[in-house]
């Protein structure tokens, strides 16, 4: 894979959770308040190309490919919302014993929202950019709700996805990048490109359209008609501090859905960017930087200070143990999965 962590000051990683687990270290200050980034349906680590840079200045940045996304290949474990949030609660209790501030956009703040009222103590705060949130009554999108009905049916949304899969890479980026983006000219070129190069290097993996048909049926079991109120539930008991940064412009999970969670929990900090769609980390990734600082900042304060106290060097030791850099294998010889490569 032709990744250029130089050019972007991230390297690849891997972590080993019931089997390889890709992750990108952006780096930042070692002390500083950990944020682990998580992406969405069909996206990976590459979605956070933008904006990750941006916050290193003042915190430390890392991004996982989540089960059967990105580089990570499911090989037996669940690719559903669940699963994802077992796999991520874990990667989180390696980086040692405190709480980190999660930054989900899409199926990453629903599995993002889920941590936090599930497990607590591991999160400091939540940044929730464009989430999958319950439900709201809306003009659906009829491109997005053919997508999302065809992927969403057992066998055909397997066999559908899997042909979309099939296409060469360049197609299905910019495919994606036309769904979720707003104006899909306004994403970096380079970011597009690495986009590309996981596309292509996931063109040989198996299960595939499997792995993301049991992802979408699994956000819309938990978001609509049949799961939105024990969703709601879980929110509600969310305690810690939460940003949510949302598009004006998103076609998969509309504002009124944002503003409709804010309106549920007054707490909650909402920050409306004109022009976006549902990836704005891509679109606008300076205003969402500057968004984040200023609620880290102020409103969000205790979030960091939680995410940066302690940062002990026994934790930090536990974490080196258990995550090892992508260099061909992890501690303990369990050897990269074939066909995998990546920068030095």
């Amino acid at each position: 894979m032709s990744e250029r962590p130089a050019a972007r000051g991230w390297r690849s990683r891997w972590a080993d959770i019931d089997g390889p687990v890709r992750y990108v270290d952006f780096g930042g200050p070692a002390r500083g308040p950990l944020i682990v980034a998580v992406h969405g349906l069909s996206g990976s680590a590459m979605n956070w190309l933008a904006l990750a840079p941006l916050l290193t200045g003042q915190y430390r940045v890392l991004a996982i490919d989540l089960a059967g996304h990105g580089l990570t290949q499911s090989e037996g474990r669940g690719t559903d919302v669940a699963a994802n949030r077992s796999l991520l609660h874990r990667f989180c209790q390696a980086q040692g014993p405190t709480p980190v501030i999660l930054m989900g956009n899409s199926m990453g703040g629903m599995i993002s929202l889920l941590e936090a009222a599930t497990a607590p103590d591991t999160v400091a705060g939540l940044i929730l950019i464009d989430p999958a949130l319950p439900f709201v009554p809306s003009r659906p999108d009829l491109a997005v709700a053919a997508m999302f009905t065809l992927g969403g049916l057992p066998v055909i949304g397997d066999a559908v996805l899997g042909r979309i899969r099939s296409l060469p890479p360049e197609r299905i980026v910019a495919m994606i990048l036309s769904l979720c983006c707003a104006d899909p000219s306004r994403v970096d070129p380079e970011v597009v490109a690495q986009h590309i190069d996981v596309a292509r290097q996931r063109a040989s993996f198996d299960h595939v359209g499997g792995d993301l048909a049991s992802a979408t049926r699994s956000v819309i079991a938990t978001a609509g008609l049949a799961g939105a109120h024990a969703y709601r539930q879980s929110i509600k008991a969310i305690t810690k501090p939460v940003l949510l940064l949302h598009g004006e412009h998103d076609r998969l999970v509309p504002l009124s859905a944002a503003r409709a969670a804010v309106r549920a929990h007054p707490s909650w900090s909402l920050v409306e960017l004109a022009g976006a769609g549902h990836v704005p980390q891509l679109e606008v990734p300076e205003e969402c930087a500057a968004a984040i600082i200023t609620w880290l900042t102020g409103p969000g304060r205790t979030a960091a200070q939680a995410a940066a106290a302690g940062g002990s060097s026994s934790g930090a030791r536990r974490a080196a143990a258990r995550l090892a850099t992508h260099g061909g294998q992890y501690d303990g010889g369990i050897h990269l999965p074939r066909g995998l490569s990546g920068p030095p």
